[in-house]
């Protein structure tokens, strides 16, 4: 009998892609800053945090902000995103997300939300996905950025479930380390070349059966 009793999903690039929102906003305030910010760049900010995402951004164009300086600006970028995805619709949830989280919920798995965004409930919200969740850990009651295992395990105390019967679904490195430290299954959604150090990697959630999960 499989072990597996929850699923724990990040949030971005895995039930929705608000990375576009993300890099419009960073953009925004880069350029405002009288810089530019590639595409590229916005790609190493995956799974970071906002205050950890602006001093990249800073170091990359060799400014030095002070700290009150800085929070100005992580809020000033933050309104704007926050503005953006305010009109998001379900239209935006990922190719197969809510099928595949109906299915789970068919065959008795708990599930969670285990992102760093401090916006996921009105994502949530603003695509209908929100009564899906079991439980929500996101960036307000979480210290700790990934790789750090923080996230996913208040994902697991919350459904009151041990580690080791949990898969996390992610797309960055730092979140399938943060899922394999915390003593999880790991699904990576992306390629194979980048998220290799999960135990099974797949294009996206269409591309998945709930019954796979318990063969890991």
């Amino acid at each position: 009998m499989s072990k597996i009793k929850a699923c724990l999903f990040d949030l971005d690039g895995v039930i929705v892609d608000t990375a576009v929102y993300h890099y419009r906003a960073w953009k925004r305030l880069a350029n405002e800053l009288g810089f530019d910010f590639t595409e590229e760049e916005n790609e190493k900010l995956k799974g970071v945090s906002r205050v950890k995402s602006l001093e990249l951004i800073l170091s990359w164009a060799g400014l030095e902000k002070t700290q009150e300086e800085q929070a100005e600006l992580a809020t000033r970028k933050n309104n704007w995103y926050v503005e953006m995805i305010t009109q998001m619709t379900p239209d935006e949830i990922l190719p197969g997300v809510r099928e595949f989280m109906e299915e789970a919920r068919a065959a008795g798995l708990k599930t969670a939300l285990g992102s760093a965004s401090k916006n996921s409930g009105l994502i949530l919200e603003r695509t209908g996905l929100a009564a899906l969740f079991d439980a929500v850990v996101d960036g307000n009651s979480v210290t700790a950025s990934k790789p750090d295992p923080e996230v996913f395990l208040r994902g697991a105390e919350a459904l009151a479930v041990a580690p080791y019967e949990c898969v996390v679904f992610e797309d960055a490195v730092a979140g399938v380390q943060a899922g394999k430290a915390a003593g999880m299954k790991v699904v990576g959604i992306g390629t194979e070349e980048v998220l290799h150090e999960a135990d099974l990697v797949v294009k996206g959630l269409s591309h998945l059966r709930v019954e796979q999960l318990f063969d890991l």
